[in-house]
């Protein structure tokens, strides 16, 4: 009988150390099949853009296919409910920046903070204030010289309700004290092409989403959003200093997973992407500056973000009209 129940403690203590072996195995081999990163927003926008950079340098990490799935609508709405839905395994995940229309529409029934888990920051960018080139404007002061001089009839694009240069063409406005007129489309991508054709006059957008059609001269850039004049637009004063004094707006770039997701492999990955001097200057050629933090400092910031502009669109009464 003793030899029996020796050989069964034995059996059980193989079979445990197989299991915590095949599980150091398993996270170790981590990835072993391809990882999906949604994009809510349509190609051509700053946060596609940024994205299909880091996950250039994670196929090469990874040895494996990284899929860069975009799922535009409804201000971002349609990606954030879809990703919230698939499985928290680690092979599924989100990259999003500044963008609160589930803030605006109540009814969505997802959030940046409650619904995920904050993985990675990847940095931030300026906004930049364009024109198209026909529009008669050079600067700041003379946009908004015209602006009250044919109230309601300036057309400004953004890539959805809530999305980035929708909230700072609004609080531009309530600063400015002008009217002009929204019109949103699926993602930054189509709706700075739109403005660059004519249709629409204007946009707060992202520089990495407006620096194209500026250096192709198809926009006319006359100012940038953040706190001090931006180095991948030279020259350009910033929009406090050129007759919006406080205005400052800058954009966010970050990862985000279903929640229960174990953020720390796809933590590492990203940062190691971002110790990468290529990866950062192609960033940089793009306007984004690089700011990692750590998940927990991420997080908080996600708190505060949320937070800022849910303030934001209350004082500023941003609708979904």
């Amino acid at each position: 009988m003793k030899a029996i129940a020796k050989g069964r403690l034995a059996g059980a203590v193989l079979v445990a150390a197989t299991a915590v072996f095949a599980a150091m195995n398993a996270s170790a081999a981590w990835p072993e099949r391809p990882v999906r990163i949604v994009v809510p927003w349509a190609p051509g926008g700053s946060t596609d853009i940024n994205t299909r950079i880091l996950a250039a340098d994670l196929n090469k990490q990874f040895k494996q296919q990284v899929i860069v799935e975009n799922r535009a609508g409804a201000g971002s709405i349609v990606g954030l409910q879809f990703t919230s839905q698939l499985p928290p395994d680690g092979y599924n995940y989100l990259i999003n920046s500044t963008g609160y229309g589930f803030l605006i529409n109540k009814k969505s029934n997802v959030d940046l903070v409650n619904t995920f888990t904050s993985v990675a920051m990847i940095g931030v960018a300026d906004s930049a204030l364009v024109v198209n080139p026909y529009l008669p404007v050079t600067t700041v002061k003379e946009l908004i010289a015209l602006a009250k001089k044919r109230p309601g009839e300036l057309l400004y694009s953004s890539s959805g309700i809530g999305g980035f240069p929708h909230m700072n063409t609004e609080l531009f406005k309530m600063m400015a004290g002008i009217n002009l007129v929204h019109v949103p489309f699926k993602g930054g991508g189509p709706a700075i092409a739109d403005t660059a054709a004519g249709f629409t006059q204007l946009q707060i957008g992202s520089v990495p989403t407006v620096i194209g059609q500026v250096r192709a001269n198809r926009l006319r850039a006359i100012a940038v959003g953040g706190p001090k004049r931006n180095p991948a637009l030279p020259g350009l004063p910033t929009i406090s200093e050129s007759g919006v004094p406080g205005y400052e707006s800058q954009i966010w770039f970050g990862v985000f997973a279903p929640k229960k997701t174990n953020p720390d492999n796809m933590h590492k990955a990203i940062n190691a992407a971002l110790d990468n001097p290529e990866v950062v200057k192609r960033l940089n050629e793009q306007g984004t500056e690089v700011q990692k933090m750590t998940t927990e400092a991420f997080a908080k910031y996600m708190v505060s973000e949320q937070e800022k502009w849910a303030k934001v669109i209350k004082i500023a009464n941003i609708t979904g009209d």
